[in-house]
């Protein structure tokens, strides 16, 4: 991926969308054109890009929204505190994804109303930061939306993305993938049954063979997504306008070699 740190942004990717880098001023009435604009509408701003990924703006606001909706996502435990440039870096991904499914085929992957409705009722239900406020409970759940700054809209384009994008893996990469019993009779013996300490009532292979499966599937298929993503990276053209959020620059291979 070509990642430009701080350098201007190219002619034709300015040119769709000036309105984000300057401030905005409300004119009206007759003779507004030769009105001078206030000390506040001169300072006023909408927005600003923070970085751009195949010509495609991210805002300053997108970061705000991906950090404070980093509470709906359980993947979330464990990693510490969403810094911003990680959540840069999120919204970076999402956008080259989003970009590709648009170019294979977007209906395919478009989840509907009741993939993404089953998806908020267990997230109301299972999420730990939902649980504390009962957000099962329409009062509950308004509350915790309120708390997090967040809004039934956002929530919902949040979570239909992220639906979308598990449809996409299944129709892309699962396909064609089959697991061998041989595979599975080896994970069976050599990753299962080592878990079982003595004395413990140990499953049939016949009972386990199904959650056995799927879990050798699983790994294919993030193998499969992880090498694709990393390709889209290195053909995709990202730069990075804003130096706080700048990744860790790569080391300099020509101080590094050997005489």
């Amino acid at each position: 991926m070509q990642i430009r740190h701080g350098s201007p942004v190219r002619p034709a990717a300015r040119a769709r969308w000036p309105w984000l880098l300057v401030g905005f001023l409300a004119l009206c009435g007759a003779g507004a054109a030769e009105a001078q604009p206030t000390d506040a509408a001169k300072t006023r701003v909408l927005d600003r890009v923070v970085a751009v990924v195949n010509n495609q703006a991210i805002l300053a606001s997108d970061l705000d929204e991906e950090m404070r909706l980093a509470v709906l996502d359980p993947g979330q435990a464990g990693l510490g505190v969403l810094t911003r440039q990680r959540a840069l870096e999120q919204l970076i991904e999402r956008a080259l994804i989003q970009q590709q499914i648009r170019q294979e085929d977007a209906q395919a992957a478009d989840p509907s109303q009741a993939e993404v409705d089953a998806r908020l009722s267990e997230i109301r239900r299972e999420v730990p930061a939902c649980v504390r406020q009962n957000c099962a409970s329409a009062d509950g759940w308004k509350a915790f939306l309120a708390s997090h700054d967040l809004t039934d809209e956002l929530v919902g384009n949040y979570l239909r993305y992220r639906v979308q994008i598990l449809r996409f893996i299944e129709l892309r990469f699962r396909q064609g993938i089959s697991i061998s019993p041989q595979e599975i009779e080896s994970y069976y013996k050599e990753t299962l049954l080592p878990q079982y300490t003595k004395g413990e009532a140990i499953p049939a292979l016949e009972k386990v063979s199904p959650r056995i499966e799927e879990i050798l599937l699983q790994r294919q298929v993030n193998a499969l997504f992880d090498d694709w993503l990393n390709n889209l990276r290195k053909q995709g053209d990202v730069e990075v306008l804003d130096p706080a959020l700048e990744g860790p620059k790569a080391p300099d291979p020509e101080k590094g070699a050997k005489p």
